[in-house]
């Protein structure tokens, strides 16, 4: 079984190569066969790929330990979901699903029916069979995931206890479909340069496939923060670990893309910035995918030490020197149609947008990096703390929430002062308010006087743009004013869509400002009967339990909790010692509310019953996961196909539409 597995990646590896080749002398000699021939081979390379991914997953349920990577990540203990999800637990099988989903995305991208940009898919499908045949040939040579061993082990060693979370069955396939998603946009664009093609069609060609993997990134990293939150044991939901930062950076760039695509649509401006950013973009995911691999940097998060780095390294440079050339050699052609005309207009918060964005993510990259840049210079690797992205961070994020505030209701070309004032004097009285109200109540802190009256002026023009939307519906069409809001949703997805996504970076804002800036911490060795406090919280320490289970051994203790004198409950934190692990995994125990979490650490105890906790009250943090369910709303409302289909643009705009 495993070598009908190798042999179907080694012919899948044959036949993107052959496609990749084929779709382009096909087209440039409109050679008919050969690119029917390409578009087979683009099929069979999806039909080899399933086939091994097929094997290797019977091959992880029925425990055959033949297999390497069988052994190396189940048990025979294991539950079935995890069992599924031991296919993206290792290096091996990780890219082994990479290979699968591109090889599903470029079967869609072939035999999808588009009325728009139907000349590039040809040189698109080229560009992403070489993306696959990299990743093939990487299989095949140095990462087989099906390599035997020569012997048959009794059982496996079985997921790391870390992994023995539902985190693991949602967050490294989502961050992997948000890396493999961005390979589709960048092949569009490489495909645009290649034939020329400047006008829009390459945009609406994929402006979808952008948010499709922008939405699943989106949501990877914030289950990942989650997992963290409720796994690791240390209280916290973002430590900028490098791995962490590597799924957020090509997020970031994406963000910029869609934001900015808008200004090309409208006014054919940004042509070459568009297409810097979606090069980017790719480059960032291809090194997400490269720093969980290589071992270069230290994190949590890391497969063991590998020798895929420089295969990598060398794959994201050729990329980012190959693109950036064809697109110097293009810029001439690519000049915009239209100039910004005021700095008091949406264009202009919309460029400064993309700045800010760019910005944050080159500083993530710098600070990510800087170990490796520190050892090669001084031969000592030096790692960049939290306390560095936040101090750069926290201002740029807090910017970019207020543009898109200001960006929601500023009139595009130019905006009048008579504009400004009616559009922006609610918005800004409910600011101030807020901000005064909050000192009054003895909030004297500047990141909490500032932070929460932005996110209340970017909830306030949302809400009053809805509001004048709502009303004119109601009053041109006779709607009740709840069918009014409904249709006004759906007459424009996107752009709605995307004011709900603002709404849910405002409520993740509010819960990391309100997390970050009043946590409350406290540490105590207490015997069972006696308590700790904190805040109005008391912790009362019942007793400590332990038992075995098929797979480890499970240490616990009961706190009762009481506020005010009333109990609220009882939270029981764990620790687990598992057979094939030494290192301890701590479980802990959180009491949830709108308002804070109650977050209990079991620490350690001796052989006298002296047990050592560590509570935090963390307050806000649910907002955070609010957000992300609002977030996930909001993008899957903006990528919902629209009423009307898009018609394909004209090949050059006339005048009167470059003054519209």
């Amino acid at each position: 079984m495993a070598d009908i597995g190798y042999i179907a990646l080694f012919l899948a590896l044959v036949t993107s190569v052959y496609s990749a080749i084929a779709f382009i002398f096909g087209t440039r000699r409109n050679h008919p066969g050969l690119s029917e021939s390409a578009k087979n081979s683009l099929l069979a390379t999806f039909g080899l790929v399933s086939i091994a991914t097929i094997i290797l997953v019977y091959a992880l349920v029925t425990h055959n330990f033949q297999i390497e990577y069988v052994a190396s990540y189940t048990s025979r203990d294991l539950p079935l979901s995890y069992l599924l999800s031991a296919l993206w637990a290792g290096n091996d099988g990780s890219l082994l699903f990479w290979a699968w989903l591109l090889s599903l995305c470029a079967t869609i991208v072939i035999l999808q029916k588009r009325d728009v940009g139907k000349e590039l898919v040809p040189y698109a499908a080229s560009i992403t069979m070489i993306t696959q045949a990299f990743f093939l040939l990487l299989l095949v040579s140095v990462s087989n995931p099906f390599q035997t061993l020569s012997f048959t082990p009794a059982d496996g060693r079985g997921l790391n206890p870390l992994l023995e979370n539902p985190g693991m069955i949602l967050h490294p396939p989502l961050l992997l479909a948000g890396y493999v998603g961005f390979t589709i946009p960048f092949a569009f664009a490489i495909a645009s340069l290649l034939t020329r093609r400047f006008g829009d069609e390459w945009i609406i060609a994929i402006r979808r496939w952008t948010l499709l993997p922008w939405l699943l990134l989106g949501l990877g990293n914030l289950v990942g923060a989650w997992w963290a939150y409720v796994e690791l044991g240390w209280g916290g939901y973002w430590a900028w670990d490098p791995v962490e930062s590597a799924g957020l950076m090509p997020w970031l760039t994406a963000t910029a893309f869609l934001h900015s695509i808008m200004m090309q649509r409208r006014r054919g401006m940004l042509k070459v910035w568009n297409m810097v950013l979606m090069i980017l973009t790719f480059a960032l995911s291809i090194f997400g995918t490269f720093l969980t691999r290589s071992g270069v940097l230290s994190s949590v998060h890391t497969f063991s030490d590998s020798i895929l780095g420089p295969f990598f390294l060398t794959f994201i440079g050729i990329t980012l020197f190959g693109s950036l050339i064809l697109l110097y050699q293009r810029s001439e052609e690519l000049q915009g149609e239209s100039e910004m005309e005021s700095l008091v207009s949406r264009e202009s918060t919309f460029l400064l947008n993309n700045l800010l964005l760019v910005g944050a993510a080159f500083a993530i990259f710098v600070g990510t990096i800087f170990p490796l840049i520190s050892e090669a210079v001084r031969h000592v690797k030096i790692t960049v703390g939290a306390p560095f992205f936040n101090q750069v961070n926290v201002p740029i994020f807090l910017a970019i929430v207020l543009l898109a505030g200001i960006c929601t209701l500023i009139g595009w070309r130019q905006a009048s002062v008579k504009n400004l004032v009616r559009n922006f004097l609610w918005p800004l009285v409910v600011a101030i308010v807020l901000a005064i109200v909050l000192f009054i109540t003895g909030i004297r802190e500047w990141s909490a006087v500032i932070t929460f009256p932005v996110c209340a002026f970017v909830l306030s023009t949302i809400f009053y743009e809805w509001f004048r939307g709502t009303r004119a519906r109601h009053r041109m069409r006779d709607e009740n004013y709840l069918k009014a809001f409904w249709n006004l949703i759906g007459a424009n997805r996107p752009r709605y869509g995307g004011y709900i996504v603002h709404i849910s970076i405002v409520l993740i804002a509010i819960g990391i400002a309100g997390s970050s800036l009043y946590e409350v911490s406290t540490e105590a060795t207490i015997k069972p009967g006696e308590s700790m406090t904190i805040k109005n919280y008391t912790l009362t320490y019942e007793s400590k339990d332990s038992f075995d289970t098929e797979s480890k051994r499970v240490d616990t203790a009961s706190l009762l909790v009481y506020n005010g004198g009333k109990l609220l409950g009882r939270l029981i934190p764990a620790k687990y010692f598992h057979r094939s692990y030494e290192q301890a995994v701590t479980e802990v125990a959180i009491r949830t509310t709108l308002r804070e979490d109650l977050y209990v650490i079991l620490v350690g105890w001796d052989e006298n019953d002296n047990t050592a906790f560590k509570v935090l009250v963390n307050p806000m943090v649910d907002w955070i996961w609010i957000g992300g369910l609002v977030f996930t709303i909001g993008g899957l409302i903006a990528f919902w196909p629209e009423r009307r289909g898009l018609k394909a643009p004209t090949p050059a705009r006339t005048k009167a539409d470059k003054e519209e």
